[in-house]
């Protein structure tokens, strides 16, 4: 049995969100969501332009204060923890932001040290080793450690990005677009390397992506925002589903190549 088929009563969630209400500029993003992500699997999370796909990303991770509701990492409030109790929470989770969001000034080596020098102690030959070690996990040549974020290509910095938010051993990983601006080739080496590492490390993913190869490679389950709520499912239980919106995106024409078996 898969980690997808066993019943969700039998499974440890990681991420639960209740009652979700987040607003932006005056307007309602999220309306009540609902939403849990169990340990071991991948939930990418899709939605239409302004639908709040990465709102809920940042809620989740504390970058963004809903109106209303609650939010639990671990089993974790993180509304309600000091300092202290949250940095043990955030170790234990590593963000992919868009575009990698790599320091210009730092690094390749360094980027990767942030985390460590955030949250650890660490000797720097100690951080240099992880480093090097993060880099070859990715796919990364040795000498990318010295390289500057503008000396590399669109996928390389994905790459470097994602060796950041990999730097403490976390058990959860969020990603942001992950093979957004990659080229096919890129883009597919990009969903073949973290569905490895997803496997190989056992880490629970929650990943907001609009790309539907990602999907159909990558995922367990989808959570689709659509009127301000949230529906999850497996791709052949969404396309089911009578919304027009996830009619279009998951049986539109572009769905349906992207969807062959």
């Amino acid at each position: 049995m898969s980690m997808s088929d066993k019943p969700a009563a039998n499974r440890e969630v990681v991420v639960r969100v209740r009652g979700l209400v987040n607003e932006l500029g005056g307007n309602l993003i999220h309306d009540h969501v609902d939403l849990d992500l169990y340990r071991g699997e991948v939930l990418g999370v899709v939605g239409g332009s302004g639908s709040g796909k990465s709102v809920l990303l940042r809620s989740i991770v504390g970058l963004n204060r809903p109106r209303e509701g609650s939010i639990e990492v671990f089993g974790q409030d993180i509304s309600k923890l000091g300092e202290r109790a949250l940095h043990t929470v955030q170790v234990r989770w590593g963000v992919l932001f868009q575009e990698g969001a790599l320091f210009s000034s730092q690094t390749v080596a360094e980027n990767i040290q942030v985390p460590m020098r955030e949250y650890m102690k660490m000797s720097e030959p100690l951080m240099n080793e992880i480093a090097s070690m993060k880099l070859s996990m990715v796919g990364l040549p040795e000498d990318a450690a010295r390289k500057y974020p503008s000396e590399l290509s669109g996928g390389m910095k994905k790459r470097a990005g994602l060796a950041r938010a990999l730097a403490l051993d976390p058990d959860l990983l969020f990603l942001d677009e992950p093979t957004a601006g990659l080229d096919p080739i890129s883009a597919n080496q990009f969903d073949e390397l973290v569905h490895d590492l997803q496997k190989s490390l056992g880490l629970t993913v929650f990943m907001v992506t609009h790309d539907l190869d990602t999907l159909k490679a990558t995922t367990d389950r989808i959570a689709v925002l659509v009127n301000r709520k949230i529906k999850v499912g497996t791709i052949d239980e969404l396309r089911r589903d009578p919304d027009p919106w996830i009619q279009e995106y998951f049986s539109g024409v572009r769905g349906r190549a992207a969807l062959a078996s």
